[in-house]
């Protein structure tokens, strides 16, 4: 089975493709964009293919991340990631950004984790899995003084961009601080996309925040019903 993995979550526009038989990683590329996923992935994907000698209608699921993240890269993501599984015929499965982060590190390192990801305008996006990568809190939008308290009752591994806040409140977490990832490693979110069920992982964005953009209801016209 073929897994190709998408991820325009954060600045990155990534894939990668997981051969699940044999275990191991055909190809991968996550270059820094910044901006414009729309136009590169396609490219990117391409990339990945050649790479790995594998025409598309071989590939058997697809993996996307969800989110939390950049509202417009999570919709990018989803909305390519549907549009190719329905035309190849195969599942696709969401993967939370913060799962791909926590889970891989809880794993390797057999310590509880907390991944959490700095969401700006003084909060993070947090989750915290076991060492196993079981879920004890699940993501959620944290003010950093809380997740630095979660983080202390709870004795964890800390990775993400917002590590470094945490510590900077509470220095004694600094010890903990794995790594400063802005986004899961696609490797992992492709491995990690395996031991999902599609069902249950809906490919549909996860922001833990409202959209800035609201509609100007005090601009709205008024109309009238006709009967």
């Amino acid at each position: 089975m073929l897994t190709l993995a998408i991820d325009c979550s954060a600045r990155f526009c990534s894939a990668a493709l997981f051969n699940e038989s044999e275990g191991r990683i055909l190809a991968a590329a996550s270059p820094d964009i910044g901006r414009g996923h729309a136009e590169q992935l396609p490219a990117v994907l391409q990339s990945v293919l050649t790479e790995a000698g594998v025409d598309l209608s071989q590939v058997t699921r697809i993996a996307i991340t969800i989110g939390p993240g950049s509202f417009a890269g999570i919709r990018v993501g989803v909305a390519f990631a549907r549009g190719l599984a329905l035309s190849l015929g195969v599942p696709v499965v969401g993967v939370g950004s913060l799962e791909a982060i926590a889970i891989p590190a809880a794993r390797q390192n057999g310590k509880a984790t907390m991944a959490v990801l700095d969401a700006k305008r003084d909060h993070v996006w947090a989750i915290l899995v076991d060492a196993d990568g079981a879920l004890i809190e699940p993501a959620c939008e944290l003010s950093p003084e809380a997740a630095a308290a979660l983080a202390m009752d709870s004795g964890c591994a800390i990775t993400g961009s917002g590590a470094a806040l945490l510590a900077g409140i509470n220095p004694a977490l600094a010890s903990s601080v794995l790594d400063d990832l802005v986004a899961p490693k696609i490797e992992d979110v492709a491995r990690l996309a395996t031991t999902l069920d599609p069902v249950s992982n809906p490919a549909e964005p996860r922001y833990l925040r409202d959209a800035d953009a609201k509609p100007q209801a005090g601009f709205v016209l008024p109309h009238e019903v006709v009967t």
